[in-house]
């Protein structure tokens, strides 16, 4: 009796091809729509806007309000690792420079109003990505912005002050402040994505979503170090001194904004199945 053992069909070529551009073709379409390109450059220009003001409340809390030294090292040592030498160096000359003024109640104010720019077209473009026609109104949009700013930025300040409570050797400050941000800005991510959009959003589509952008944020702030030397000579070659550091923000915000958005494409994407 003669056996015939029949061999398994080996995927092909184009079966390892075609999976990846069915998944990633829709994401691609997205961010290749006019509309979302708005939404990143208005974000990226509102995080401009928002970024020292940002920075200002963060040092007078922990070195005015707090009187944590520890805190105030962490920060800066935080600020250090995230930008280019040159960029952070001209970040901390003119945030101890504004910060021993008393500007800390325009600060604040600042802050409150540019930040709130962040999650308007935010929350138009999940919208849009969940399929949700009617935005909130300004007043609910803005009472919501409210609402995650504090909640955030309460996960960054208790970010640096864990980093700062736990004393650790001045040479662990930088690799447990990486480890404390990470699962900060999932967080915030999270939140983002579940609360700004203009309906009830399963937690089950966002949370694998939130994760994911998170750990490309942190591989993107890397990849812009490494770029940094290339990019910074284009810039200045480009803009001057004047404008180059305000550029390079715009710009690396923008692309973290398609990133952001990108998500909000993953997350909805099986709405219709």
């Amino acid at each position: 009796m003669r056996v015939i053992i029949e061999k398994p069909e080996l995927p092909s070529l184009e079966s390892y091809v075609e999976a990846p551009v069915r998944h990633w073709s829709p994401t691609i379409r997205y961010l290749s729509q006019t509309e979302v390109h708005v939404y990143a450059l208005a974000i990226g220009a509102s995080v401009l806007l928002s970024f020292f003001p940002f920075l200002i409340v963060m040092m007078w809390l922990v070195r005015d309000a707090f009187h944590l030294p520890a805190a105030q090292s962490a920060l800066v040592s935080m600020l250090k690792d995230y930008f280019p030498a040159d960029l952070g160096s001209e970040i901390l000359k003119n945030l101890n420079k504004v910060t021993h003024r008393r500007f800390q109640v325009t600060s604040i104010l600042l802050l409150l109003f540019t930040s709130n720019g962040i999650f308007e077209p935010l929350e138009i473009a999940l919208n849009r990505a969940w399929g949700v026609k009617e935005n909130r109104s300004y007043l609910k949009n803005q009472i919501l912005s409210l609402f995650l700013i504090l909640l955030c930025g309460g996960l960054a300040l208790s970010s640096i002050l864990l980093t700062a409570i736990n004393r650790q050797p001045a040479w662990l400050t930088i690799p447990v402040y990486r480890l404390a941000a990470i699962p900060v800005t999932i967080l915030s991510l999270f939140l983002t994505y579940w609360l700004l959009p203009n309906r009830r959003v399963p937690i089950g589509r966002v949370i694998p979503v939130a994760a994911f952008v998170g750990l490309g944020l942190e591989g993107m702030k890397y990849l812009f170090l490494y770029a940094w030397g290339w990019l910074n000579l284009k810039l200045r070659n480009e803009y001057g001194e004047t404008f180059r550091y305000s550029v390079a923000l715009i710009i690396f915000t923008m692309l973290s904004a398609f990133l952001v958005l990108a998500g909000a494409e993953w997350s909805a994407r099986k709405r219709d199945g």
